[in-house]
């Protein structure tokens, strides 16, 4: 199988100061293309909906050379290749990832593959010598996410989570005026996603698509039979493969309030909730409200994956709860309610800023807006919370240890792994 072959008609702020950032992130250059010896060499791994906006987004930053496309659905390069061709030159195509590991021409990798593969992608990238560009959420399970943090620490990786609002600049400034003290004592932080999904309807197993290679799909997941209603995006419908809607967007809802209220681990969680809605096979809820205690303080996540009734006037947002106000934000601009009234202009929403902030560290070895170590931070509130929900049980979160002492919730924590792949022992 050949570039042009595919072309034809064939049917993936850490912890630097705000205002530092910010500077940064104005001076994105927007000029031609450097010289090919001043790009970082990017391979994409998963080219279909989010793995195709890695595309685009790293084939228009002039710091960037995409040479390499990955993917396990030969369908999915068509497009992926067009948008990453420059010149009539297209990048090379691989089924099996590892082959881009061994490749040391190669300097990053960017994953937007399924959440089940983050982890040992991130892993065995880091362990090759790569850095890495991880879409959210950055792990299946607990145990994964801080064996990412051990693998980029020990290898001296830079890994950047795709928790774009990090490097959003209207973010960033929400972010200031809620630790600045503009809406006074939070005492809450309440974040959302209420929007219309469709179900995905009752299947039996049936044929593989032609050129899709679905042992290497479902890698270190437990062998499931082939059902056409679980394999594209709807496998985040079911826990084997995903994590949910809270895992899905909600980690984009809890990032940003975890890091307005300041706080790291939470004491205690509770989730409720359920499939309210939809008659179909997703195993997860259509409805959750998931609570994290602290002291002092708590935070919300809601979903509601049925309903087109905004909040705030907001299908997704983030509400910070103060005694002398309240400030909205949804990333791309703020506002504040029942206080001064300030607000924000719309902005971008830190996509392109994210990439090129991940470029600047590859070539600075400085640590990214949204490091390894804060994506593990907030993912982790999502797993808990879908644990919460799972064993329909009030936890109490120990944070030393990453567990619970509740032997039902602690299985929870990691997973059964398939005779393909696993998580490695030692990182």
């Amino acid at each position: 199988m050949t570039s042009a072959d595919l072309l034809g008609d064939r049917p993936m702020l850490g912890r630097r100061a705000f205002l530092g950032a910010a500077a940064g992130l104005a001076a994105m250059p927007v000029a031609g293309k450097a010289a090919a010896s001043e790009r970082v060499r990017v391979a994409v791994i998963g080219v279909r909906s989010r793995g195709l906006d890695h595309v685009r987004l790293f084939a228009a930053d002039p710091g960037a050379e995409i040479v390499a496309l990955c993917d396990v659905d030969d369908a999915m390069f068509r497009r992926a290749l067009a948008a990453s061709s420059i010149n009539g030159k297209a990048p090379r195509v691989e089924k099996d990832f590892r082959r881009l590991l061994d490749d040391k021409t190669i300097d990053a990798v960017s994953i937007a593959t399924p959440d089940h593969w983050h982890a040992i992608m991130t892993i065995m990238a880091c362990q090759a010598g790569k850095d890495v560009y991880v879409e959210k959420p950055i792990s299946h399970n607990m145990v994964e996410g801080r064996r990412m943090v051990e693998a980029a620490r020990k290898h001296r990786r830079v890994v950047q989570v795709g928790t774009q609002r990090r490097s959003a600049p209207a973010a960033i400034e929400a972010i200031e005026r809620v630790r600045g003290g503009a809406i006074g004592k939070v005492g809450m932080a309440h974040a959302w996603m209420h929007h219309v999904r469709k179900g995905i309807g009752h299947a039996q197993p049936g044929p593989l698509p032609p050129g899709v290679d679905y042992d290497m799909w479902q890698g270190p997941a437990p062998d499931r039979p082939f059902h056409a209603n679980r394999f594209h995006y709807n496998w985040h419908w079911f826990w084997v493969w995903g994590t949910g809607e809270l895992g899905n967007n909600g980690i984009h809802g809890v990032d940003v309030a975890r890091w307005g209220l300041g706080v790291d681990a939470p004491t205690a969680v509770t989730s409720g909730g359920g499939k309210y809605v939809f008659d179909d096979d997703q195993e997860v809820p259509d409805t959750q409200v998931t609570t994290w205690e602290y002291p002092g303080c708590c935070m919300v996540w809601e979903h509601r994956m049925w309903s087109p009734h905004p909040e705030s006037g907001l299908p997704f947002g983030v509400a910070f709860h103060g005694d002398k106000g309240t400030l909205i934000t949804d990333g791309k601009s703020w506002r504040i309610e029942d206080g001064d009234g300030s607000q924000s202009k719309p902005g971008p929403d830190g996509q392109k800023l994210h990439v090129r902030d991940f470029l600047d560290c590859v070539k600075s070895r400085n640590q990214p807006n949204a490091d390894i170590e804060t994506g593990h931070q907030s993912t982790r509130l999502c797993h808990i919370g879908n644990i919460a929900f799972r064993t329909g049980k009030k936890l109490t979160f120990d944070a030393d240890h990453e567990c619970f002492h509740d032997a039902e919730a602690d299985k929870l924590l990691s997973r059964e792994y398939s005779s393909r792949f696993s998580l490695p022992a030692e990182v």
